[in-house]
């Protein structure tokens, strides 16, 4: 890849990587509007994400993280190791307390959900180009205790416990999917999902099936969710 130009009055070529096309859609024309940006390239999965990189050159790569095959955080690392100086910037809707400090070790330089006003996007992708992390107010004081290494609280969560593949298939639970459904998405097979299912289990503590599928759907759906609040929904 070529140096990235940093000359303030070109419009910076940014990929877009979500796999639903009416996000893209609505991406693009929102970033095509911005006087400094253009999108050069959109891709729907990791291994397409990885080809427009390779024949789009990006000064930048928008992503989410909820993607088939791979997922977005195997992306993340495998961008970076190919491309260390590829600025990557997650726009999510998970919630941010659980994968801000993932997405960063992963790589990517900020975390963003699509939740927040939309000019919160270009003024991100702008603050990542100076150089900056981009990341909510409320997470910036906790990923820099968590990475300085000054308490557990990134640890204190019991899904910080979990792999970023156990991660992401408690969300893929969370949302309703079936075994079937996520090894479909992730292109992995019915038994190594039912493996990390297992592994999700034990880590939580978490004993049936029946249980870990309430647990993981107000996880979904709360973002702060414990184990111990399981006899409210019980």
């Amino acid at each position: 890849m070529q140096p990235f130009s940093n000359s303030a009055s070109e419009r910076r070529r940014i990929l877009l990587i979500d796999d639903h096309p009416f996000m893209r859609m609505g991406l693009a024309q929102y970033l095509n509007a911005q006087p400094d940006m253009t999108v050069c390239a959109e891709a729907a999965d990791p291994r397409e994400a990885m080809a427009m990189v390779e024949k789009t050159n990006p000064d930048l790569v928008l992503t989410d993280l909820n993607l088939p095959g791979k997922g977005g955080l195997e992306l993340i690392k495998d961008l970076r190791a190919m491309y260390p100086k590829l600025p990557i910037l997650v726009l999510s809707m998970h919630d941010e307390p659980h994968y801000a400090p993932r997405v960063l070790r992963a790589g990517a330089r900020g975390y963003l959900m699509k939740s927040e006003p939309v000019s919160r996007l270009a003024c991100g992708i702008r603050d990542v180009f100076k150089g900056r992390v981009v990341v909510s107010e409320r997470m910036s004081s906790l990923i820099l205790e968590i990475f300085a290494g000054k308490n557990g609280t990134d640890n204190s969560l019991p899904e910080a416990r979990l792999s970023d593949r156990e991660l992401e298939i408690l969300a893929l639970v969370g949302s309703a999917h079936s075994t079937r459904r996520i090894g479909e998405r992730l292109s992995i097979s019915m038994k190594t999902v039912e493996a990390h299912r297992s592994n999700i289990k034990q880590k939580l503590g978490i004993s049936s099936s029946q249980e870990l599928v309430r647990y993981a759907i107000c996880w979904a759906q709360e973002g702060g969710f414990r184990a111990e609040n399981l006899a409210k929904i019980a």
